[in-house]
């Protein structure tokens, strides 16, 4: 049985999602967004923003981003994943990432689901190789740190899956079932 359920975000949860995304745990991995901006992906018809639920009770345990959920040639974006309680053991972020794509490939018909990955951050760069992500390439030096005193740069990682690649692991029994 799933840990974790996503839901669609609601503007009551906009709050929530700038301080998970201010928090200093996660700001190093991110680079957040407006409150403005996270309302326009709740409207903009080719975004998906959702809540991730945890535990009995489906409380609030971070916030997941499409987008490109509209396009024509299928390739759709994991644009941000931020959890509240990373790195405590859990497999929250996991069990999100496993939830997301089942849904890019099943629901959003999605040939190509990829994301772009900051290099510093080498615990999501695991698990996005152990889930079955390629590296297609490194953006290099292409957004700014300025965070506790530091002030430089960092590479991106971009990363995807493909649609072939999702079947052939749901035929290994890698991946949840529909």
């Amino acid at each position: 049985m799933s840990k974790i359920h996503l839901r669609p975000s609601m503007l009551s949860d906009l709050d929530y999602v700038v301080s998970v995304e201010q928090d200093g745990a996660n700001r190093p991995f991110i680079t957040p967004w407006e409150r403005v901006q996270h309302e326009g992906a709740l409207r903009f018809p080719d975004s998906r923003h959702f809540i991730i639920e945890a535990g009995p009770a489906l409380e609030r345990a971070g916030f997941v981003i499409f987008q490109g959920c509209r396009n024509p040639h299928g390739s759709v974006e994991l644009k941000r994943i931020v959890l509240a309680r990373q790195g405590q053991g859990l497999g929250l972020g996991r069990e999100a990432l496993r939830l997301l794509k089942k849904m890019a490939f099943t629901q959003l018909h999605a040939h190509r689901f990829w994301l772009d990955v900051k290099a510093l951050n080498v615990r999501a760069l695991k698990l996005y190789e152990s889930e079955g992500f390629v590296t297609e390439g490194r953006l290099r030096e292409s957004v700014r740190i300025t965070a506790e005193g530091a002030d430089g740069y960092d590479s991106l990682i971009v990363m995807s899956m493909l649609d072939r690649e999702y079947q052939a692991r749901v035929a290994l029994g890698e991946e949840q079932q529909p």
